[in-house]
């Protein structure tokens, strides 16, 4: 197997189940590198139950000691710059510096909605991303900062304590678009992305590293990221049926099957099925790996942890 430094953590993806600090004792003591959570204020009209990341995150943080916790994705444009600063800085110090800063624009579904609801204009996300970014880098290094930009405007304001982390958490960037990849190759310090074939990792990773190029930039260090969909079972046809039901029958299209997006997107079969497909993603260029277990209740994202854990992992550590 390779030889390459990987990590590898799990995502709270069952929904309705809200016993994070519980998943991440669990995680941790099978030996999860990294503990991560989406989030949504609003997903859908009507919408299913969703909860928000860093609140979860300190519960994460507060009942382990060694994982990290990543926000899996925080949906930046729905805040004011100086608080989410402070809330990031908050989870860094709670977490005594376990912070992975994941962030995103929400671009997937019919997520308008919750832009509606804080009166957000959802056309404007990603340029307000790029200035929060900016803006942020700065409040969690500085003091007595002033600002006046396209969508925010603040004078003298400082925030202590800092993170932990220096110069701040590292910022993994979440999405699909080319200015999703630049946002991350250009400013910030992961890739982080979801539902990509082994073929559109690889090259949107070779792209990532063309665009660093471009502009001198070293990637020594960057966190070349991963959500996975994945479903592990010792009978293969169990986990492939958990696949398409998850996300196959989710994003079926005219033109391919739901078992032809699922196979395409997961990694779903037995603990050697997913060796092999995990080592493929590997040679596309992933290191950091987060699994979104694909299971309908706790129990079930219990089993999948602990197999993963115990026979699919040691093949990427010996």
């Amino acid at each position: 197997m390779s030889s390459a430094k990987l990590t590898f953590g799990c995502s709270v993806a069952v929904d309705g189940y809200w016993d994070v600090a519980e998943m991440a004792r669990r995680a941790e003591a099978l030996g999860f590198d990294r503990i991560a959570m989406g989030e949504h204020v609003m997903d859908g009209n009507p919408p299913r139950p969703t909860l928000m990341n860093i609140p979860a995150m300190a519960a994460a943080a507060g009942a382990t000691s060694t994982i990290r916790i990543m926000t899996g994705i925080v949906i930046v444009p729905l805040y004011h710059p100086v608080m989410l600063a402070k809330l990031t800085a908050t989870l860094d110090q709670v977490s005594n510096g376990r912070l992975d800063f994941g962030i995103g624009i929400s671009g997937q579904r019919a997520t308008e909605i919750e832009f509606q609801a804080l009166d957000i204009p959802v056309r404007t996300r990603g340029k307000r991303t790029d200035e929060m970014l900016d803006v942020m880098k700065r409040l969690w290094t500085e003091e007595h900062v002033s600002h006046s930009g396209r969508f925010f405007n603040f004078e003298d304001v400082t925030l202590l304590p800092q993170p932990i982390q220096k110069p701040y958490p590292p910022i993994w960037v979440a999405g699909r678009s080319d200015a999703a990849m630049r946002r991350a190759a250009v400013t910030c310090d992961g890739w982080y992305p979801y539902l990509f074939t082994a073929r559109r990792l690889k090259a949107t990773n070779e792209a990532l590293r063309n665009l660093a190029a471009e502009v001198g930039r070293d990637l020594t260090g960057f966190h070349w990221g991963l959500n996975q969909p994945t479903a592990i079972s010792d009978d293969p046809q169990k986990a492939l049926k958990l696949a398409v039901a998850n996300v196959g029958e989710r994003y079926v299209t005219p033109e391919r099957s739901a078992e032809d997006i699922a196979r395409a997107l997961c990694v779903a079969g037995t603990p050697q099925d997913c060796v092999v497909a995990i080592q493929e993603r590997v040679d596309a260029g992933v290191r950091d790996f987060n699994l979104s277990f694909l299971t309908a209740d706790a129990q079930g994202l219990y089993q999948q942890m602990e197999m993963f854990s115990k026979e699919v992992i040691p093949h990427f550590r010996s």
